[in-house]
């Protein structure tokens, strides 16, 4: 786990920037990998980023045969507790793709809240949006719903997919309202320097350039424009080899 400190610095940034931080230093496929492959609804885009380390969770609203299991509640509200903050639970909706209840409403989110938990991201849906921005609890979810229907915890502390993406337990996770970003555990000592570095040489080259074009003409803009991809592209390079864009 990265320090407190560099956690807060992350969230300042969003989740796009931390992407092109993130592609420069990972193995993996940063054109397919890590982040979320379908389409996600930040319920409380007003909020911050967040930037926490995995609780899993699956559910099955649908099924009501989970509603008779003895003690699922305590165990799982123990898992729950049990993990240092900070944390985000995501929850995998076995109902998908039909929405039969949801599992996030007003009391979850302030039982969560109190355990240490900051957000969720869920592949089902949310209720009581009004309630769960007054706890201060962000939602990544598919869709809203009315009804909870047979809410109970089936399983956690397990893998987890939501949104075409596999998640591990103890994962960090970067989140706003563009999506989500799973970091590979080998990755998080460096994404900060990474994702500075990005930002700085963006803003030091090509956008620099790009905000510098009053009074001269179309081929000096694009001319600049050219020079400054140049420079953009060999900073990087110079940095971090042949990754990312560069591979």
């Amino acid at each position: 786990m990265i320090s407190h400190t560099d956690l807060l610095k992350l969230k300042r940034w969003n989740t796009p920037a931390i992407y092109n931080g993130w592609e420069q230093i990972t193995k993996s496929d940063a054109g397919k990998d890590g982040f979320n492959l379908e389409e996600t609804t930040d319920f409380m885009h007003q909020m911050d980023s967040m930037v926490d380390y995995a609780v899993t969770l699956v559910i099955e609203p649908g099924n009501a045969v989970h509603k008779q299991k003895p003690n699922v509640w305590e165990a799982y509200l123990k898992y729950i507790a049990s993990v240092p903050v900070p944390k985000i639970v995501v929850v995998q909706d076995l109902d998908k793709p039909a929405t039969y209840g949801s599992f996030w409403g007003e009391v979850n989110s302030n039982v969560h809240r109190a355990l240490g938990c900051v957000g969720t991201i869920t592949d089902g849906s949310i209720r009581d949006l009004d309630e769960m921005n007054n706890a201060g609890f962000k939602a990544l979810a598919r869709r809203l719903s009315v009804g909870h229907a047979y809410s109970t915890p089936v399983k956690w502390n397990c893998e987890v997919e939501v949104f075409g993406r596999k998640v591990q337990p103890g994962q960090l996770i970067h989140t706003d309202k563009h999506g989500f970003l799973v970091i590979p555990d080998e990755d998080v000592e460096n994404l900060l320097d990474a994702a500075i570095f990005m930002d700085n040489n963006e803003c030091n080259t090509i956008i620099a350039a790009a905000r510098s074009t009053a009074g001269k003409s179309t081929e000096q803009i694009l001319k600049e424009l050219n020079e400054a991809s140049t420079r953009f592209g060999k900073a990087a390079k110079e940095r971090f080899g042949n990754k990312g864009e560069w591979k």
